[in-house]
């Protein structure tokens, strides 16, 4: 019994995890701060995470049949064709592409790597962290329905913007032998090599498949949960305890001003897609402006930390510069846009 809890694997496996970490922190705050409000801050966050369950559940589905069907295969016949074909498709699927995180980095490290041009990854890039399936029904729960399809559209316009620019410059110095030596692909332990293989869709079909439904499904309904928690808990407190007119007056109010801020702290306050929504639908009811609400949530999602990394492990400096420009600006942009249309 001591080797095995002395064992490094052991303490890897049963390490406890940052997000419970901080929720229970937060409700030990709560308890030793202001005891009365214990039950209060407790009750709030269940509802909220009862409020979504639906939404988590049929996200769940969603994401598992993808892995088990092999649908993410799909995604690879983007990246045929002309170059012009290529950013356009690209912006289209990469709202939809099925992967995780550390996936993208051999994904498009693999694309760099046997020549597909940088436009149509640079599109592929900006618009698949922005939503996907499963984040758009969260979006939709927390935010509404159509703030979900404006950050949908904007997601495909980031997309087009980053990937014809990119087409328009290939030539110069900036954009030429993007990779960095050491980025040739790989794996990273989460699935099948998205280049081969058909979608099997009826995956129960072979148990393992199911096998790997089951396990991706687990594994996301566990992600979405510690996550919304976070971000339903931390929601709770703000509510309880930052004045609604701090809110309003620092990211209240329509014009440039909100919306710019919006974006430059997008990035440094962002959680992830899924935690952000009801964090933001927080905000929103204390006094932040729609303008600011999107060009936060679109800057958070391409500048955080875990889609920052994936784009900086694998291309050069100048690349991952010309990579965050576009995240910001198009950001801004999406910002304002959404404003004026609200």
């Amino acid at each position: 019994m001591t080797e095995s809890t002395t064992n490094p694997d052991f303490w890897q496996r049963y390490k406890p995890d940052n997000a419970w970490i901080a929720i229970a922190i937060i409700f030990l705050a709560v308890a030793v701060m202001v005891p009365r409000d214990l039950l209060g801050v407790g009750q709030d966050t269940l509802s909220s995470v009862l409020g979504t369950a639906p939404f988590i559940l049929f996200a769940v589905f969603m994401v598992a049949y993808l892995k088990a069907t092999g649908a993410e295969g799909i995604v690879a016949e983007a990246f045929k064709g002309s170059p012009a074909r290529m950013v356009v498709l690209a912006a289209l699927v990469g709202g939809i592409a099925p992967f995780c995180s550390c996936e993208v980095i051999p994904f498009v490290a693999a694309l760099l790597a046997m020549g597909v041009p940088l436009a149509a990854v640079m599109a592929f890039w900006l618009s698949s962290p922005i939503m996907d399936p499963p984040m758009f029904i969260i979006t939709s729960a927390a935010l509404g329905v159509d703030f979900a399809i404006a950050k949908t559209i904007a997601a495909v316009c980031f997309g087009l913007f980053g990937g014809f620019v990119v087409m328009a410059f290939s030539r110069t110095a900036l954009f030429t032998d993007p990779l960095r030596p050491d980025a040739q692909g790989g794996g990273c332990g989460c699935g099948a090599n998205p280049f081969t293989g058909k979608p099997v869709w009826g995956f129960w079909q072979d148990s393992e498949r199911l096998n790997q439904f089951k396990t991706t499904a687990t594994h996301n309904l566990v992600f979405l949960l510690k996550w919304l928690t976070l971000a339903y808990t931390v929601e709770a407190v703000m509510v309880r305890y930052v004045p609604a007119e701090w809110i309003a007056n620092i990211l209240g109010g329509d014009g440039f001003g909100p919306t710019l801020l919006g974006a430059l702290v997008g990035g440094p306050a962002y959680l992830n897609g899924y935690a952000a929504a009801p964090l933001v639908g927080g905000l929103i009811d204390q006094g932040m402006s729609q303008g600011a609400a999107m060009s936060f949530m679109m800057a958070g999602s391409v500048s955080c930390i875990p889609a920052a990394i994936a784009v900086w492990a694998i291309v050069k400096p100048r690349v991952f510069t010309a990579y965050i420009a576009f995240g910001f600006t198009g950001s801004l942009m999406a910002g304002l846009l959404w404003s004026a249309w609200t």
